[in-house]
């Protein structure tokens, strides 16, 4: 459960009719109960706001940070951001269905804002998995890759342990010699065993 719109306008720093001009923009949205998370909401309300524009305690403390950020980038001797960074900025961003815009794409460039809001959203999505691990809702990977493959291997052992336990029953039937049944099924069933191997199985 998030804050209130009055209490989300206290810690922005605005009025509550600001916040209220903000959610019918469509510059902030509100949780489905109708609350505010205050972290996805100041991202999206960053990312969305001119920072010259904007008022209250928060845009002085976003100004301040941007200009924080930009005296270390100079202060960096204008070192280029890597590469990798900028793609993992960006594709947060698009798993949390914000599109890149267009002045991140002149040159690679990714503004402070947009960067700021991935880092939000990175967080949000680790507290969520972190609740889910709490509920059980999530298991851990290592351990289920273990037990598929534990089970696939003892699939495996079944179906070759099973031609020698039916083999003489089936020949009987068939009026064929029990060996011979025995070795046909394990020959068909090795095969099969076989393709069946070559699926592969992912867990992400």
């Amino acid at each position: 459960m998030g804050l209130s719109r009055r209490a989300y306008a206290a810690h922005r720093g605005c009025s509550e009719s600001a916040v209220r001009k903000a959610i019918a923009t469509g510059r902030i949205a509100t949780e489905p109960d109708g609350t505010i998370d205050p972290a996805r909401a100041d991202a999206m309300w960053d990312a969305r706001t001119d920072p010259a524009q904007q008022r209250g305690m928060h845009a002085r403390a976003t100004a301040a940070a941007t200009a924080s950020a930009t005296s270390s980038a100079k202060a960096a001797l204008g070192k280029p951001v890597p590469l990798t960074a900028l793609d993992a900025v960006k594709e947060t961003l698009r798993e949390a269905g914000s599109e890149a815009s267009a002045g991140d794409d002149a040159g690679g460039e990714v503004s402070f804002v947009r960067a700021r809001m991935a880092n939000e959203v990175l967080k949000a999505q680790t507290a969520k998995v972190r609740l889910q691990k709490m509920r059980g809702e999530v298991v851990d990977r290592a351990r289920a890759t273990a037990m598929v493959f534990d089970l696939a291997r003892r699939e495996r052992d079944a179906w070759l342990n099973w031609p020698p336990r039916v083999a003489a029953m089936i020949a009987a039937e068939l009026g064929v010699e029990a060996h011979r049944m025995e070795t046909v099924l394990d020959r068909h069933i090795r095969a099969h065993l076989g393709e069946l191997a070559e699926v592969k199985v992912e867990l992400r």
